[in-house]
């Protein structure tokens, strides 16, 4: 049963049946086969089970407030401001594109709207002054990444859905790991530098008056951060009421830049409208491939296969990097997160891993799986932007802070604090 499973998966999605269908025919698929009962006739009630949850009413909120963002030109000027304060180091304006990329993050929650708002503003940079193309390109892809793990983020938001764990949190823990990955991505960019200076491009000079001038420019963004993590943590709003609020100040944000016109509301909405059918198509074809598979017995017989293996919880935290490693070079993020977690994290948390601290090892793996070949979302993002140039560039470049990432998961599994010291004081 098994066995049929993963290769009927394998197959859906190796012609090219898009993700959401690929999941939901898998369970039309698997329900004859294996069922005594007609299993799609539940399928309107876990349609609606699932869309019927306060907290999911978040994720369109939440979109809604990178898209208003993303055409507000707050990324224009928080990059020129980043630039200006990170270009002194070894590989100049790469750390520019992470540090807005990281503080952008902290305000849209998406990955793929913070590779593309920075990367729209950066990329001319390239040959301006000079710099390494694919590690250029590969700072750009994984600075996206960060938009998963520090808050607000809405794969967050999914994994507390699925998991039933404290989306605030979530949001605490994966603070310190946020930053501290922007920290070793920017660590990465140095190190490249000093071993091959010319990689990191001509210097950009700056005055301290220049540089203080720009810090108005980094408040907006910061701004947008407190009002939506700083409303949940003072009790004043619960993460979507929070997220409204996000959305609200963005709004305001755009009419303070001139940019809140008719028709950039009626794009907001629209990309909104696109994004949030494409994420609720797949969580709701991967909850009824979920629910076909406890019904089935597969859940199960596949909880007990691995656990009769008899590993100790260390070798099962690496099988499991393993398996999202691999599993990312095949399947989108959020459709893995909501097809794997419901069948990883009771057995990890059975066996000792505390879910919180689970949560940020398994964004940190899924971010992995933006920036891995060959369906990393963030790669066809990244190279959507250039003139030209095929993608081994920005394949080759993205490699490093992949290791990166590997580095953080080891420094979370021998620290969990890093994730679990926040909420545990502010929690």
């Amino acid at each position: 049963m098994i066995a049929t499973a993963l290769i009927l998966l394998l197959v859906l999605i190796g012609i090219s049946i898009p993700v959401g269908a690929a999941l939901g025919l898998l369970g039309l698929i698997l329900d004859p086969l294996y069922s005594m009962l007609p299993l799609t006739r539940a399928m309107g009630e876990v349609s609606w089970s699932t869309n019927n949850e306060f907290l999911m009413v978040a994720i369109p909120l939440f979109i809604m407030l990178g898209e208003v963002l993303l055409r507000s030109g707050l990324a224009e000027r928080m990059y020129s401001a980043m630039s200006l304060w990170l270009s002194w180091l070894p590989g100049g304006l790469m750390h520019a594109n992470i540090g807005a990329s990281t503080l952008f993050s902290a305000t849209s929650g998406s990955s793929v709207a913070t590779a593309a708002t920075v990367g729209t503003v950066a990329i001319p940079q390239i040959k301006k002054y000079g710099y390494n193309e694919p590690l250029f390109l590969g700072s750009l892809a994984a600075g996206g990444t960060l938009g998963i793990l520090i808050p607000p983020s809405i794969n967050l938001v999914i994994y507390g859905v699925l998991t039933n764990s404290s989306v605030p949190k979530l949001y605490l823990a994966g603070i310190i790991p946020g930053f501290g990955l922007a920290l070793l991505f920017m660590l990465t960019v140095i190190m490249a530098c000093i071993v091959k200076p010319s990689w990191g491009g001509r210097k950009i000079e700056a005055s301290w008056g220049q540089r203080l001038a720009s810090l108005v420019h980094l408040a907006p963004p910061m701004g947008i951060f407190f009002l939506v993590v700083g409303s949940i943590y003072a009790g004043l709003a619960t993460p979507t009421e929070a997220a409204a609020l996000g959305v609200l100040g963005a709004l305001i944000l755009a009419a303070c830049f001139r940019r809140l016109t008719w028709t950039m509301l009626r794009e907001a909405i629209e990309g909104t409208m696109k994004s949030t059918a494409m994420i609720m198509l797949i969580v709701i074809a991967a909850s009824f491939l979920n629910f076909v598979m406890s019904a089935t017995g597969l859940t199960d017989a596949l909880t007990q296969s691995i656990t009769g293996l008899g590993l100790s919880p260390g070798w099962m935290l690496l099988i499991l990097v393993i398996f999202y490693l691999i599993l990312g070079c095949f399947m989108e993020t959020l459709s893995m997160m909501i097809t794997t977690i419901p069948i990883v994290a009771p057995i990890m948390i059975a066996m000792g891993y505390d879910p919180i601290w689970l949560g940020i090892v398994i964004i940190v793996l899924v971010e992995a799986a933006l920036i891995t070949p060959p369906v990393g979302l963030n790669l066809f993002v990244v190279q959507s932007l250039r003139k030209s140039g095929n993608m081994t560039a920005v394949i080759l470049g993205s490699l490093p802070f992949v290791a990166a990432m590997f580095v953080m998961v080891a420094l979370l599994a021998f620290f969990p604090d890093l994730a679990l010291w926040m909420p545990r004081v502010f929690g």
